[in-house]
């Protein structure tokens, strides 16, 4: 008998009893399924291997409510950061503060001022409330928000520079980041006119001069945020760009990427607040990093030269959603309350101490050694980890791990197994060795990270 003629019909699939364990799943979803399911039996059918044990009906059914438990599940869902990188790009860098989930739970579901004057009943810009926030927290005159960094300097480059205005930059800051984002690219694109100063290693300030008396209208300044050079090397800070743009009127704009606020130089010499002091135009960093927002771009600085980048056609593609305020403002009112960044989890992370670490380290280390199983070794070591997300190339924080073993499996074999898990932990491997890094566990994590470890000794997973 033709094998296609055994197939059972949609229809028989979808009336089956099985489908009484899912009932979530809609009508859509059912019908998705089952029809994928016959698609695969077909495609088994023309590659030769006949009928199969699933062509009947109660066979189809249990495979198509499978297939759709599979699909309703969110393709996003939680993971256990055990990487030590606390702005870890793949795992959606910097976690928001409860301030910022609060707001986007009160008010995103509903209705808001978003574009309305409540006073007198006119529309406004959806930017002004954040920027109110902005301007007592960075000091800054006026602010505009963007979908991330990347877009900030694009969006004042074509502002301020896009009819081939000159812009002075220096060949050690030449950045390209991830996704093959490259300065010269970006320059181009938006119109600007790219005018390299100095070297790869030395830039001097004559170098800027000599470009500004030549006509050039921006000097801008670039985060080497992925990468550091060392050795016999100079570059010119910001005050001096300040002072040298000074005399011809030329905007200074710092793109500082990592978006640090304050601080003492632990992350960097160069912070939010020491840019705009510094007198600036315009500086531009991201919302999901050192700040611990969410994602975005933020440019800060002079009110009148922001207002250029409110003013043009593109800033009605590239503004942000109602969501994305609501977190930010919310994190800038944090900041506000408590500039330590005590509540912001992104700097909390970052200012663990060692000890508190250890001791973190050593609890994790007795409860998975409680497991009593023999396989397993659980032994605390010092290690160190990092900011992550492009806030630095060299800064490395004092840290402390789980050193994990599990005698069958290697290291790359575990570390697979335990990202796979329900629930999902991403571990990093160092010198062979998979390591459990404490620094970005948060509240809850250590029972996470537990269950995972018992549901892969009970033989759930397999290695």
């Amino acid at each position: 008998m033709d094998a296609y003629r055994l197939l059972p019909k949609v229809d028989k699939l979808l009336a089956h009893p099985a489908w009484e364990v899912v009932p979530h799943v809609g009508r859509i979803s059912r019908r998705h399924a089952c029809r994928a399911v016959l698609d695969d039996l077909r495609a088994a059918i023309a590659a030769g291997d006949g009928a199969t044990s699933d062509c009947d009906v109660a066979g189809g059914a249990a495979a198509s409510v499978a297939r759709a438990r599979a699909d309703v599940q969110p393709a996003l869902r939680r993971v256990v950061n055990a990487t030590g990188v606390v702005l870890h790009t793949n795992l959606g860098r910097a976690p928001l503060a409860d301030a910022a989930l609060a707001a986007i739970a009160d008010l995103g579901g509903g209705y808001l001022n978003l574009e309305l004057d409540l006073e007198d009943g006119r529309r406004d810009n959806r930017l002004d409330r954040v920027a109110d926030a902005a301007s007592r927290v960075l000091g800054c005159g006026d602010v505009v928000v963007v979908n991330n960094n990347a877009t900030a300097v694009f969006l004042a480059l074509a502002a301020l520079a896009g009819h081939g205005v000159g812009v002075v930059v220096s060949r050690g800051e030449l950045v390209e980041i991830g996704g093959s984002f490259r300065m010269p690219d970006i320059m181009e694109a938006s119109g600007a006119s790219m005018v390299e100063v100095g070297t790869t290693n030395r830039t001097h300030p004559e170098d800027y001069a000599a470009a500004l008396e030549a006509g050039a209208g921006v000097v801008l300044k670039v985060h080497r945020s992925n990468f550091d050079v060392v050795g016999f090397t100079s570059q010119v800070d910001v005050e001096a760009l300040v002072a040298l743009a000074a005399p011809s009127g030329a905007l200074v704009v710092h793109d500082l990427g990592s978006g640090q606020l304050y601080g003492d130089d632990a992350l960097g010499r160069d912070t939010i607040s020491r840019s705009l002091e510094a007198g600036v135009d315009l500086v531009l960093f991201s919302g999901d990093k050192l700040l611990g927002g969410p994602q975005c771009g933020v440019v800060a600085g002079r009110a009148d030269v922001v207002e250029r980048l409110r003013r043009h056609p593109l800033m009605r593609m590239l503004r942000p959603g109602k969501l994305t305020l609501l977190a930010l403002e919310a994190t800038l009112r944090e900041w506000e309350r408590d500039p330590d960044g005590a509540s912001i989890p992104a700097a909390a992370l970052c200012a663990r101490s060692q000890d508190d670490l250890r001791s973190d380290a050593g609890a994790l280390a007795a409860r998975l050694s409680a497991l009593g199983d023999e396989r397993l070794r659980a032994a605390v070591v010092d290690t160190r980890s990092t900011p992550g997300g492009g806030s630095s190339a060299t800064v490395q924080l004092p840290s402390a791990a789980v050193a994990l073993e599990l005698r069958g499996w290697s290291a790359d074999a575990l570390a697979a197994d335990l990202r796979r898990a329900d629930l999902s932990v991403v571990a990093r491997i160092d010198d062979g060795r998979l390591l459990l890094d404490v620094r970005t566990l948060r509240s809850g994590d250590q029972d996470r990270v537990v269950a995972t470890v018992t549901a892969l000794l009970r033989g759930s997973l397999q290695p």
